[in-house]
């Protein structure tokens, strides 16, 4: 292997695994921009997407982790069946709540029959201001009901789960061969599979305090000896264009990024954010997307909707803080200007079982409704709510492949071949804007 050769594997390399690396130290899970974009470009070129790529634009993917219970949260009120099989957890018809139990908030003219959990009112709020959407139904054949299996199947967008992430092949499609190493973050202590493509790597981080280097607060004469090395980006004693000065431009990228975004992030947003992991993970989004970073992927998780017992007190926390963290998001980007750029999606790897069981709670089931916040797209409820009298093994049958879902959004959103990204040829779901 010759020196070319082996520049050119190290800094692949770099790429595939140090950005794991880089995003657990002290110095590095960055946006690194002009002089780390020659990571794997020549000196001096720029890398860029194909044409009619929507640079504007940008998609954020919430993740509610453990299987968030469905039928409690689109409510299908109005069905004897759904009363019979959950004699204890049931949310009642609008009207006939009680103090240990609320009453569903009624979606009026959208939904006969629906509500919403009356702890998720800030997503009612979205849906009674036309920019929020409900897709019902939602899931795909032969379901599987391990968190691990059918996460991986969400995040791979393939049945098998061994594909790279649906994101992260978004980027491979669309990068021209050349990582967009700013391109994907997602906020949180491990880098989700949706986002990792076999070139694109997302950059991870759980809190912008960490986006600095350590030293200064350990040993001043440490600090000193990193601050004149980092800051000169490659000494005149070093090849520019090696191994070395490419670390070395990288660290100083970091460093300058670390810096823009935590003062991004220190920034007094221009709403009042909830209490709560979920809103504070979209506090960040939000700071980043109003100093104009150019990422076009977030990625957010809360966790927790795993309900087998004792059901009632844990998904009302949950639904409000989903929903409260939602408004607050939204209204945040509204008042920036930037509400009309910015997709949110919202899914869980399953639903829950239709029958409560004995602990007061629910199994895990299969189909469930995705949710989608945004100017863009089309508002209300949309495709019918899965039969609760024709189940399968005691579970809803799905209505809509989730692929169809990500079609769209890579099509209608992100101006991608969703096929080539996919893999196979889905027909769209309808929920963008024409």
């Amino acid at each position: 292997m010759n020196d070319q050769q082996t520049t050119t594997y190290s800094r692949r390399l770099f790429m595939q695994q140090g950005l794991t690396f880089a995003s657990l130290t002290a110095t590095a899970p960055l946006f690194l921009q002009r002089s780390a974009m020659g990571m794997l470009a020549p000196a001096g070129s720029m890398l860029s997407s194909q044409p009619g790529v929507p640079e504007d634009r940008v998609l954020v993917v919430v993740q509610l982790g453990g299987g968030n219970d469905g039928l409690n949260t689109v409510v299908p009120y109005g069905m004897n069946a759904y009363h019979k099989a959950r004699p204890n957890i049931a949310i009642p018809a609008p009207g006939r709540g009680t103090n240990d139990r609320p009453a569903a908030l009624d979606l009026g003219g959208l939904a006969d029959g629906l509500g919403l959990h009356p702890a998720f009112a800030g997503f009612k709020d979205l849906l009674d201001d036309g920019v929020a959407s409900i897709v019902q139904g939602v899931g795909y054949p032969n379901p599987n009901r391990s968190h691990f299996t059918s996460m991986d199947i969400w995040h791979t967008a393939d049945t098998d789960g061994i594909n790279h992430g649906w994101i992260g092949r978004y980027f491979d499609n669309t990068c021209q061969g050349k990582p967009i190493p700013e391109g994907a973050v997602s906020i949180g202590r491990e880098s989700p599979l949706a986002m990792n493509g076999e070139i694109q790597k997302p950059i991870s981080f759980e809190s912008a305090d960490l986006f600095q280097w350590l030293g200064e607060s350990m040993n001043d004469s440490i600090d000193t000896s990193y601050q004149k090395i980092n800051r000169a980006g490659v000494l005149d004693n070093v090849d520019p264009d090696g191994q070395l000065g490419f670390l070395m431009r990288t660290a100083l990228d970091a460093q300058v990024s670390s810096e823009r975004i935590r003062k991004a992030v220190a920034k007094k947003p221009l709403v009042r954010y909830p209490q709560g992991e979920l809103a504070r993970q979209l506090r960040i989004v939000s700071a980043m997307i109003r100093d104009e970073l150019k990422t076009r992927v977030y990625y957010v998780t809360l966790s927790g909707f795993d309900t087998h017992a004792g059901q009632a007190g844990q998904h009302a926390n949950l639904l409000r803080q989903v929903g409260g963290a939602l408004k607050s998001f939204h209204t945040d980007l509204r008042k920036q200007g930037n509400s009309s750029r910015v997709l949110t999606m919202v899914f869980s790897e399953f639903g829950r079982r239709v029958a409560q069981n004995a602990s007061a709670g629910t199994d895990h089931g299969t189909a469930a409704p995705m949710f989608f916040v945004g100017d863009m797209i089309r508002p209300g409820v949309l495709g019918d709510h899965p039969s609760l009298a024709d189940l399968e093994q005691g579970d809803l049958r799905f209505k809509v492949d989730f692929r169809s879902l990500y079609a769209a959004v890579l099509e209608d959103w992100l101006g991608a071949d969703s096929r080539s990204v996919l893999g196979s040829e889905f027909r769209k779901a309808r929920i963008i804007k024409a």
